[in-house]
């Protein structure tokens, strides 16, 4: 599955604009509920007002507030915004920090967002579960997990680290371009013939399909207990 992912997309990249981990962090708390097209839209007047965390610290929130309020929810996302950047200055020296526990204790930064910051920019191991990572590895039966931090853990045990951040990446631009959420392109789709959640016609038996999912099953129990060693 992750090799014909490769090939459908060689190059997974995030597609939220930045130059840097502070960028990074401030778009992927504005991603909430929100695209990366709108976002893309939103953060070049964000950070040409604010351009680091020293910056944004001193914010005005209601200044704020306007440059992102058509990202959604954007009083609280100002408020997430401010108070990362003073959590950056007052205990990491205005350096985004690098490991997990660190970033999760920043205002607006939970695990998908700490997850996209360390494999993005930093190459670290890192696999961010949002909606997309989420569905489709429910649709392909990779997991019957709903909580992203189980879904998190499930799909870190199939895959070496070192490969986290681009299963997700492409995952991700697997559901926006093909795995549509409610009009999936199956005739288009490179993973079709395993997907046991496929609309096109099988030609195989009702019995090969079972045996298949049976055997994904298998597979899911073997990696969980090898991540549990």
């Amino acid at each position: 599955m992750l090799r014909r992912l490769k090939r459908d997309h060689p190059d997974a990249l995030c597609e939220l604009t930045h130059t840097n981990a502070f960028q990074l962090l401030a778009a992927t708390i504005l991603s909430a509920q929100c695209t990366d097209a709108r976002v893309n839209m939103v953060t070049p007047g964000l950070f040409a007002a604010y351009p680091d965390a020293s910056s944004l610290a001193a914010a005005d929130v209601r200044r704020v507030e306007q440059l992102v309020r058509s990202t959604g929810f954007f009083a609280t996302k100002a408020r997430n915004l401010i108070g990362m950047a003073r959590g950056v200055m007052e205990r990491y020296g205005g350096e985004v920090p690098r490991e997990m526990e660190d970033l999760v204790t920043l205002p607006g930064v939970g695990r998908k967002t700490a997850n996209v910051v360390r494999s993005v920019v930093w190459g670290l191991p890192g696999l961010p579960v949002d909606t997309h990572v989420g569905r489709l590895s429910r649709r392909l039966g990779l997991t019957a997990e709903e909580d992203p931090v189980k879904v998190e853990h499930e799909l870190g045990a199939m895959l070496s680290p070192e490969e986290w951040g681009g299963f997700s990446l492409r995952l991700i631009l697997h559901g926006r371009r093909v795995c549509d959420a409610r009009a999936p392109k199956c005739g288009e789709c490179r993973l079709e013939d395993v997907c046991p959640s496929s609309l096109e016609p099988r030609t195989r038996t009702k019995a090969a399909t079972t045996r298949a999912r049976t055997k994904a099953a298998k597979t899911r129990a073997r990696a969980r207990k090898g991540g549990a060693r």
